[in-house]
């Protein structure tokens, strides 16, 4: 089995090459070394704040990736990355301009490069939506897996087992998103609320989407093997991308917060994407989530943290590395309890 450094050697190259690319662009913004060098920072700490804020994106990736034949496990694993890198760090925040002010695909990217905080401030506007659509979204992950009947383990045993009896009542889980949507709308302005609800709809009608895509593709096929195929094909490729693009909004977000240049924006975060893929690899192949009993609870308390704090973000700012800090906290917790789980329990490891 390969050592943890031979799962990130993609991951290292692909920093050093991010790297000089960013040198590259600093050079031809400033024509300095001063320029050089604050552009090779600023992709070092985006790089950062991508994999602080994607952690436990790596872990649902991995719970779900392991459930999958092998031919779309490596098809998540290179189209995933791409679509990953290039999708969500360089043309969706390129297609946000291109909705929210109604230009070409052409004029948007001469905006990025000719006057990056006009574009920046566009990125800002579209903000409410994005939140929205996001948060329905992961929140729907994590209420599915907390209302989960199957669910055996517990983390936090009183608030877990509450959640997994409250999971009997037919379409809670849609009902407690929509309540929180409620209470948004509540305190929105008036010519914030289409914009806010429909987003927030639209998040909900892909979670289901997805999930009935699944459904259909399992039913797909009489032989075993088919329909393990399907059901570990399309429809969970499709989750995990639209998955991966939720957990991607904060950090694409939060990276116009320290810098405008939008090609500074698709390196940085491009390198943190890499370790995330490298992460999700290793802990499906050393069978890690197995090994460590609540670490994927930690990750899902997480993601209902994230998709709280993005409907929240709707109200009021919250800091990128608050988010990234609760995540970080949650899985870190787990993490420490499933070693002492283990100590506690030789006989069960």
């Amino acid at each position: 089995m390969k050592s943890t450094l031979g799962y990130l050697s993609w991951a290292f190259a692909v920093t050093v090459l991010g790297l000089a690319l960013a040198g590259w662009v600093g050079w031809e913004y400033t024509g300095s070394g001063q320029g050089i060098l604050s552009f090779v920072m600023i992709a070092a700490v985006l790089a950062v704040l991508e994999i602080s804020l994607s952690f436990d994106n790596a872990i649902v990736n991995a719970q779900i990736l392991k459930q999958m034949t092998p031919k779309w496990q490596r098809r998540f694993l290179t189209w995933g990355i791409l679509i990953a890198v290039f999708g969500m760090r360089v043309l969706f925040p390129l297609l946000v301009v291109v909705i929210a002010a109604r230009l070409g695909p052409v004029e948007a990217l001469r905006l990025a490069a000719t006057r990056p905080q006009d574009y920046a401030e566009i990125i800002h506007r579209a903000h409410l939506p994005i939140a929205g659509f996001g948060g329905a979204f992961l929140m729907l992950v994590a209420l599915n897996y907390f209302f989960d009947q199957g669910k055996d383990v517990d983390w936090i045993k009183w608030i877990e087992e509450a959640l997994r009896k409250l999971g009997e009542i037919r379409g809670i889980e849609i009902g407690l998103v929509l309540l929180c949507m409620m209470i948004i709308l509540r305190f929105l302005p008036d010519q914030s609320d289409p914009a806010f609800a429909i987003s927030a709809i639209w998040g909900i009608l892909a979670y289901l989407g997805v999930d009935a895509l699944g459904h259909v593709l399992d039913r797909w096929g009489g032989a075993p093997s088919q329909g393990d195929l399907a059901r570990a094909g399309l429809g969970a490729f499709l989750y995990l991308e639209i998955l991966d693009a939720s957990f991607s909004f904060d950090g694409v977000i939060g990276a116009f917060a320290l810098t405008q240049n939008l090609f500074l924006i698709a390196i940085g975060l491009g390198i943190g994407a890499m370790y995330v893929r490298s992460m999700t690899v290793m802990l499906v192949d050393k069978g890690t989530l197995a090994q460590f009993r609540y670490l994927e609870h930690g990750a899902f308390w997480s993601i209902l943290t994230l998709s709280i704090l993005m409907f929240v973000q709707t109200l009021r700012p919250v800091p990128e590395y608050v988010t990234g800090l609760l995540g970080a906290c949650f899985i870190a917790v787990a993490f420490v309890n499933s070693l002492s789980w283990r100590r506690r329990h030789p006989d069960k490891t």
